[in-house]
């Protein structure tokens, strides 16, 4: 079934909201525009697209996606100046913090060469439908809709690009079909490479969040990320210090193997907002490798990532 056949089985009045549609395999994607519609009129018009196309022979399943293309979609850009800094544990614990505080969020894994995110949101091995020409990004329990390099090739396999390609897969993730999702967070891969500088030239993020450990080398590289944004006219929203004291889980007592405050101070210095600590813990290793992200379930290993959510939610709030 295409578009036109979709669009002649609906009534008037929705038809001319659909963007797109077809049918493949028993399956169903009709993208519906629902700019400027209240909550209610939306569920109205997803249950009719839904009880209609289902009614279809051809169609086992139907998968209705509502976009408001004429709200402005914001994004947020969480980098680093170095690798294995925590940034995609961060990104995706507070992707779900700020869904829990009300947001629409979707979450792009721009690390091309290195996907993490279809681990720490539990949906490896899931593929992307189409929807017309663009990628319907994968669910996830978390409610999280999320595209990366991880779904698009298979697990394990490496990715040697060039720039330019890359580039053009970052605007695959960026400009798929995010539905109601109007906050895209951005997990950067580390550096100042092609695919920050793509990501800045041609998708503009309403700001950046950076992350670092408490340690020199770190400061530093973080640093330079920081003059990249501030190069680019992009706002830092402010720095996060991850790894930030380890809390012995035998005889209770707190190291620091990274050092602590590094980031903090280097905020003050920079004249930047310093959003918050992130422990070196167990738990949270151990829900980034097993799909289960420690704001989502709340308590103890949950808070940080909630503390900065409510900093990035108000920054969103008085910079709307």
């Amino acid at each position: 079934m295409s578009d036109t056949e979709i669009i002649a089985s609906l009534p008037a009045s929705i038809a001319a909201r659909v963007v797109s549609g077809g049918v493949k395999d028993g399956r169903a994607i009709v993208v519906v525009d629902v700019a400027g519609l209240d909550n209610t009129a939306r569920g109205e018009i997803e249950n009719a697209v839904r009880d209609l196309i289902g009614a279809r022979e051809d169609v086992d399943e139907v998968r209705v996606v509502l976009t408001a293309e004429k709200r402005a979609r914001r994004i947020i850009a969480v980098g680093s100046g170095k690798g294995g800094v925590g940034k995609s544990t961060l990104t995706a614990n507070l992707a779900i913090a700020l869904r829990n505080l009300g947001h629409a969020v979707g979450l792009v894994d721009a690390d091309i060469y290195g996907p993490s995110q279809p681990t720490i949101l539990g949906n490896r091995g899931k593929r992307p439908e189409l929807a017309g020409n663009k990628l319907v990004p994968v669910p996830n329990r978390w409610d999280v809709p999320v595209l990366s390099m991880g779904h698009l090739v298979e697990e394990g396999a490496a990715i040697a690009w060039r720039g330019p390609m890359a580039g053009n897969a970052l605007g695959q993730l960026v400009d798929a079909e995010w539905g109601p999702a109007d906050l895209l967070l951005v997990d950067l891969p580390p550096g100042t490479g092609d695919v920050q500088l793509t990501m800045l030239q041609k998708f503009k993020p309403a700001g950046a969040v950076l992350v670092s450990t408490p340690q020199d080398l770190a400061l530093i590289d973080a640093a330079r990320a920081g003059s990249l944004f501030e190069q680019s006219k992009v706002p830092v929203i402010g720095l996060v210090e991850n790894m930030s004291g380890y809390v012995c889980p035998h005889c209770g007592e707190v190291s620091d193997p990274f050092g602590t405050g590094g980031v903090e101070r280097a905020a003050e210095g920079l004249e930047l907002p310093f959003l918050g600590r992130i422990p070196l813990a167990l738990g949270i290793r151990q829900g980034s490798d097993s799909g289960e992200p420690p704001a989502a379930q709340g308590g103890e290993l949950a808070a940080p990532f909630e503390a900065i959510a409510r900093k990035v939610s108000e920054w969103l709030g008085a910079n709307a």
